[in-house]
Protein backbone atom coordinates (compact mmCIF):
# COMPACT_ATOMS: atom_id res chain seq x y z
CA UNK A 1 0.00 0.00 0.00
CA UNK A 2 1.26 3.38 -1.07
CA UNK A 3 2.59 5.75 1.67
CA UNK A 4 0.21 8.42 0.71
CA UNK A 5 -2.60 5.90 0.88
CA UNK A 6 -1.94 5.09 4.01
CA UNK A 7 -1.96 8.33 5.50
CA UNK A 8 -5.10 8.94 4.27
CA UNK A 9 -6.72 6.15 5.09
CA UNK A 10 -4.73 7.22 8.78
CA UNK A 11 -6.46 10.62 8.75
CA UNK A 12 -9.76 9.55 7.48
CA UNK A 13 -9.57 7.09 10.56
CA UNK A 14 -9.16 10.01 12.83
CA UNK A 15 -11.79 12.29 11.61
CA UNK A 16 -14.47 9.80 12.20
CA UNK A 17 -12.86 8.67 15.88
CA UNK A 18 -13.18 12.53 16.48
CA UNK A 19 -16.95 12.77 15.02
CA UNK A 20 -17.68 9.95 17.08
CA UNK A 21 -16.48 11.87 20.41
CA UNK A 22 -17.86 15.03 19.19
CA UNK A 23 -21.71 13.65 19.22
CA UNK A 24 -20.93 11.59 22.47
CA UNK A 25 -20.40 14.91 23.78
CA UNK A 26 -23.67 16.24 22.26
CA UNK A 27 -25.43 13.29 23.30
CA UNK A 28 -23.84 13.37 26.89
CA UNK A 29 -25.02 17.91 26.89
CA UNK A 30 -28.26 17.21 25.37
CA UNK A 31 -29.70 14.84 27.60
CA UNK A 32 -32.81 15.64 29.32
CA UNK A 33 -32.55 16.66 33.07
CA UNK A 34 -33.78 13.66 35.54
CA UNK A 35 -37.17 15.01 36.14
CA UNK A 36 -38.30 14.98 32.90
CA UNK A 37 -39.83 11.97 31.52
CA UNK A 38 -38.99 10.86 27.57
CA UNK A 39 -40.50 8.33 25.43
CA UNK A 40 -38.58 5.24 24.66
CA UNK A 41 -35.89 6.22 27.63
CA UNK A 42 -36.52 5.63 30.87
CA UNK A 43 -34.55 7.70 33.26
CA UNK A 44 -30.52 6.75 33.10
CA UNK A 45 -30.29 3.87 30.25
CA UNK A 46 -29.26 6.11 27.53
CA UNK A 47 -25.43 5.54 28.73
CA UNK A 48 -26.28 1.64 28.87
CA UNK A 49 -27.85 1.47 25.34
CA UNK A 50 -25.21 4.24 23.78
CA UNK A 51 -22.47 1.56 25.70
CA UNK A 52 -24.00 -1.05 23.74
CA UNK A 53 -24.45 0.56 20.59
CA UNK A 54 -20.49 1.38 21.03
CA UNK A 55 -19.77 -2.04 21.68
CA UNK A 56 -21.73 -3.41 18.64
CA UNK A 57 -20.09 -1.08 16.38
CA UNK A 58 -16.98 -1.01 17.51
CA UNK A 59 -16.46 -4.55 18.02
CA UNK A 60 -18.01 -4.85 13.99
CA UNK A 61 -15.67 -2.41 12.51
CA UNK A 62 -12.48 -4.89 14.32
CA UNK A 63 -14.13 -7.68 12.92
CA UNK A 64 -13.85 -6.37 9.91
CA UNK A 65 -10.61 -5.37 9.69
CA UNK A 66 -9.60 -8.51 10.84
CA UNK A 67 -11.50 -10.44 8.69
CA UNK A 68 -9.91 -8.44 5.53
CA UNK A 69 -6.31 -8.95 6.24
CA UNK A 70 -6.51 -12.95 8.05
CA UNK A 71 -8.88 -13.44 4.66
CA UNK A 72 -6.22 -11.98 1.92
CA UNK A 73 -3.44 -14.18 4.29
CA UNK A 74 -5.26 -17.03 4.01
CA UNK A 75 -5.95 -16.90 0.37
CA UNK A 76 -2.29 -16.47 -0.48
CA UNK A 77 -1.40 -19.05 1.69
CA UNK A 78 -3.68 -21.52 0.35
CA UNK A 79 -2.81 -20.54 -2.99
CA UNK A 80 0.59 -21.78 -2.42
CA UNK A 81 -0.09 -24.58 -0.22
CA UNK A 82 -3.59 -25.89 -1.13
CA UNK A 83 -3.74 -28.06 2.31
CA UNK A 84 -3.67 -24.86 4.41
CA UNK A 85 -7.35 -24.77 3.87
CA UNK A 86 -8.78 -26.26 7.19
CA UNK A 87 -5.97 -23.87 9.11
CA UNK A 88 -6.99 -20.89 7.47
CA UNK A 89 -10.52 -20.96 7.96
CA UNK A 90 -10.34 -21.53 11.40
CA UNK A 91 -7.98 -18.13 11.75
CA UNK A 92 -10.45 -16.05 9.66
CA UNK A 93 -13.46 -17.62 11.98
CA UNK A 94 -11.43 -16.21 14.94
CA UNK A 95 -11.37 -12.85 13.53
CA UNK A 96 -15.37 -13.04 13.06
CA UNK A 97 -15.82 -14.30 16.64
CA UNK A 98 -14.77 -10.49 17.66
CA UNK A 99 -18.13 -9.47 16.39
CA UNK A 100 -20.01 -12.09 18.24
CA UNK A 101 -17.96 -11.10 21.53
CA UNK A 102 -19.50 -7.48 20.95
CA UNK A 103 -23.04 -8.34 20.19
CA UNK A 104 -23.00 -10.48 23.50
CA UNK A 105 -21.64 -7.73 25.49
CA UNK A 106 -24.28 -5.35 23.98
CA UNK A 107 -27.42 -7.93 24.61
CA UNK A 108 -26.09 -7.89 28.01
CA UNK A 109 -26.12 -4.11 28.47
CA UNK A 110 -29.45 -3.86 26.90
CA UNK A 111 -30.60 -6.52 29.33
CA UNK A 112 -29.52 -3.97 32.17
CA UNK A 113 -31.08 -1.01 30.70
Amino acid sequence: MPVWLRRGLHAFNALIALAAVALLVCAVVASPAQGTATPGVAGGNWAALLGAAIAVAGSAIGAGIAVAYTGAAALAAMSERPELFGRAIVIVGLAEGIAIYGLVIGIILIGRA
